[in-house]
C-alpha cells in the first residue's frame, strides 16, 4: 500500500501549530510549544509533515483542482439538479459568502507551520544526531528549503485564486494585518523560491529517495519560479493594465525573464526528469490495460482497442501505466516525468479532514449514475465543453487519451444510460475519474485492489490517484514562452504523434491547451494572458446544446470581467478581521 500521506496523524504538530485564522488564542492540549518542540530531526520530519497536511481541504470549492476546472472554459458545471454550487461556480456566481473559505484558513496553517521550522532550525546544529557533519547539514538544508518552497507555494496557491494576501513572516507577526498588493504578494512568493533554490541539494530526479517522493527539491523550486514569473508580470500586464516584466523582491533586487529562463535550462540540462514515451501512460486506466489474468477471474480481456497500442502500429502491445511513486516506482513503470504531485491514498469518515486525503476531484468529475468497466460513477460535475472536442486534431493521441465518449464500447462506455445529470454533452474527462475493475471482490475501484483500501464506503473513498501539480512538459513549454522558441513545444508535439511547428505564442496556447486539459492549469493560463476576457479566445460566450436530467437545453457561461480573474475572499474573513480585508472587486 501506499505509505506516503503527508503524515496524516500528525495531531501534535497540528495541535501546537495550528494558526487558526479567528485571532483567537487556543489552550495547548498537547503539552508542547514551540520551545520544546522542533529540536531534533525526527520532530522536524514530523512538522514538515503538517506542512504538507495544510494541501488537503474540506470544502469541495477550496481543492485548487475542482475549483480551477469549473472556472476554466473546458468544462461545465455539470451534476444533478441538486448540485446548484458547481453550476453558480461555472457561471462565476458564488455559490455561498464562505466557498473558498478552506483554502484561505489551509494557505495560513501552513505558512505558520513553515514559519515554525524555520525558526527552529536556521541556527540549530543537528551533527549530534548523524554520522557526519556533511549528512547533518544536507537534513538541514533540506528543511531550510523546504520550508522556505512550502511557504512560497501555499502563498502562490492561493493567489492564483484570492490576488494579494496577508503576508505573515513570522510565527509572531501580526494576523491582522491588511491584504498585500499583487506586487508585493508575488515578491515574497518569488523571495521564497529563491531561498529555495539557492539552499535546497540537487540531487538528481532518478537519486532521490523514494520514501520522500512527492516532497519538493530544487528543480520543483525552479520551476515553480518560472510558474509565478508567467502568472504575475501576464496578469499584471494583461489584467490590470500595467506592462510589468519583472518581479521585485523585498529583500531588494529582481527577479528577471533571463533569470527565470536560466532556472528552466537548469532543469533542461541537470534535473533528469524527462517526458513519458507515451502520454497516456501517466494516467491510471493506462494501468487497468495491462493484465487481463490479473483483473478478471474469468480470462475475459479488459483491453479496449484505444489503448491497445501505444504508437499506432502494434496492436498486441498495451499501454503500461508509469505509476505515481517516482521513476523508481515499485508500482508502475516508473515515472520520470512528474516532477511535485498532491499525495492521496485512503480517506476517513472519522478524521477530522475525512474524506480529503481522498482525491475527490475523481469523484466529482465521474460519470453520474453509471458504473462500467473500466470506469466507474461519479457525481457527474465537470463534463467537457464540445468545442474542446471539435477543434482538437484526431491525429493527437492525446485526444483519446484526455476525452471519454459515452456510447463508445471501444472506450468502455457502451452501456452508459444518459440522461442522468445536467450539462450533458457526451463527453467526461478521463485523466481523473474512477477506475475500477473486476477481481476476487467483484467490480471494485482500481485502488481498492492496488492499495487494499477496504476502508468504509468505498465507492467515495477510492480514488487514490495523486493530482499532479507539475510535469516536466511544463517546463518545456514554459521555456518555450519564455524563450519564443518551439523546441520544447516541439518535444511535446513529437511525444503526442505531432509533426513540429514553427513558434509563435498562439502555437504555444493551444498546446497547452490540449497538453494539459483537465489538469487546472488552462484558468490560470487564460487569466495571466488576458485571454478570459477575449470572448475570440475562450469558449464561455459560445453557446452550446445540452441535455438537463433528460430535457434538450442550451447553456452558455457568463464570465464577468468585473472580477478580474479572481474569487471572493471568504465573507467570514473579512468580518474576523474588522473589515481590514477588502473584498475582490465585482464580488
Amino acid at each position: 500500500m501506499k505509505k506516503i500521506l503527508y503524515s496524516v496523524g500528525l495531531l501534535l504538530v497540528m495541535g501546537l501549530n495550528s494558526c487558526d485564522d479567528s485571532f483567537i488564542e487556543q489552550e495547548n492540549l498537547f503539552e508542547a510549544s514551540l520551545d520544546s518542540y522542533y529540536k531534533t530531526p525526527a520532530q522536524i520530519e514530523e512538522a514538515m509533515g503538517g506542512v504538507y497536511n495544510a494541501l488537503y481541504v474540506n470544502g469541495a470549492h477550496s481543492n485548487e483542482h475542482l475549483a480551477a476546472n469549473l472556472l476554466s472554459d473546458l468544462m461545465l458545471g455539470g451534476g444533478g439538479p441538486d448540485d446548484k454550487s458547481a453550476k453558480w461556480v461555472d457561471n462565476f456566481e458564488d455559490p455561498a459568502e464562505d466557498t473558498y473559505r478552506d483554502l484561505w484558513k489551509e494557505t495560513y496553517n501552513g505558512i505558520n507551520r513553515c514559519n515554525a521550522i524555520l525558526e527552529a532550525t536556521v541556527d540549530a546544529d543537528y551533527s549530534a544526531f548523524f554520522k557526519t557533519q556533511e549528512e547533518a547539514d544536507d537534513f538541514k538544508n533540506q528543511a531550510i528549503g523546504e520550508a522556505y518552497f512550502m511557504r512560497g507555494f501555499h502563498l502562490f496557491r492561493a493567489a492564483k485564486f484570492f490576488g494579494g494576501m496577508p503576508i505573515i513572516p513570522t510565527t509572531d507577526a501580526p494576523r491582522d494585518v491588511p491584504r498585500s498588493t499583487m506586487g508585493e504578494t508575488f515578491g515574497q512568493i518569488a523571495s521564497d523560491f529563491k531561498m529555495a533554490i539557492e539552499t535546497l541539494p540537487a540531487i538528481k530526479a532518478t537519486d532521490l529517495d523514494i520514501s520522500t517522493y512527492g516532497h519538493a527539491n530544487k528543480w520543483v523550486a525552479e520551476a515553480y519560479m518560472a510558474r509565478a514569473f508567467l502568472f504575475y508580470t501576464g496578469y499584471m500586464t494583461n489584467i490590470e493594465k500595467a506592462a510589468t516584466t519583472e518581479i521585485a523582491l523585498p529583500e531588494g533586487g529582481t527577479i528577471s525573464k533571463a533569470n527565470v529562463v536560466a532556472y528552466l535550462n537548469d532543469i533542461i540540462g541537470e534535473s533528469g526528469y524527462e517526458l513519458l514515451s507515451d502520454f497516456r501512460n501517466l494516467w491510471p486506466y493506462s494501468y487497468v490495460n495491462q493484465s487481463a489474468s490479473q483483473f478478471n477471474p474469468d480470462g475475459t480481456n479488459p483491453v479496449l482497442p484505444w489503448a491497445a497500442n501505444p504508437d499506432n502500429t502494434d496492436p498486441a502491445t498495451p499501454l503500461a501505466w508509469a505509476g505515481q511513486d517516482g521513476p523508481r516506482s515499485s508500482i508502475g513503470t516508473g515515472n520520470t516525468e512528474v516532477m511535485f504531485a498532491l499525495r492521496y491514498a485512503f480517506g476517513n469518515w472519522g478524521w477530522t479532514k475525512g474524506q480529503s486525503y481522498n482525491n475527490r476531484v475523481c469523484l466529482f468529475f465521474g460519470i453520474r449514475d453509471n458504473s462500467m468497466v473500466p470506469f466507474g460513477q461519479g457525481w457527474g460535475w465537470g463534463t467537457v465543453h464540445p468545442l474542446l472536442k471539435a477543434q482538437w486534431s484526431d491525429d493527437d493521441l492525446r485526444k483519446k487519451g484526455s476525452i471519454l465518449d459515452m456510447g463508445d464500447a471501444e472506450q468502455g462506455t457502451g452501456d452508459y444510460q444518459a440522461n442522468k445529470g445536467d450539462h450533458e454533452t457526451g463527453m467526461f474527462n478521463k485523466k481523473y475519474t474512477t477506475i475500477q475493475h473486476g477481481g476476487p471482490d467483484d467490480v471494485k475501484g482500481m485502488f481498492y485492489y492496488l492499495y487494499d483500501m477496504d476502508n468504509g464506503d468505498p465507492m467515495q473513498l477510492w480514488a487514490a490517484q495523486d493530482f499532479y501539480y507539475l510535469r516536466y512538459a511544463d517546463v518545456l513549454l514554459m521555456h518555450s514562452e519564455l524563450t519564443e522558441t518551439a523546441d520544447g513545444m516541439n518535444e511535446v508535439r513529437r511525444r503526442a504523434g505531432l509533426d513540429d511547428i514553427a513558434y509563435s505564442l498562439d502555437a504555444l496556447k493551444e498546446e497547452r491547451k490540449f497538453e494539459f486539459a483537465f489538469e487546472g492549469l488552462r484558468w490560470f493560463d487564460l487569466v495571466r494572458w488576458g485571454d478570459v476576457e477575449d470572448d475570440s479566445k475562450n469558449f464561455y460566450s459560445n453557446e452550446v446544446d445540452v441535455v438537463n436530467s433528460g430535457v434538450p437545453a442550451t447553456y452558455s457561461v457568463n464570465y464577468r470581467s468585473e472580477t478580474k480573474g479572481l474569487v471572493p475572499i471568504p465573507e467570514s474573513e473579512i468580518r474576523l478581521s474588522d473589515d481590514v480585508y477588502k473584498q475582490n472587486p465585482g464580488w
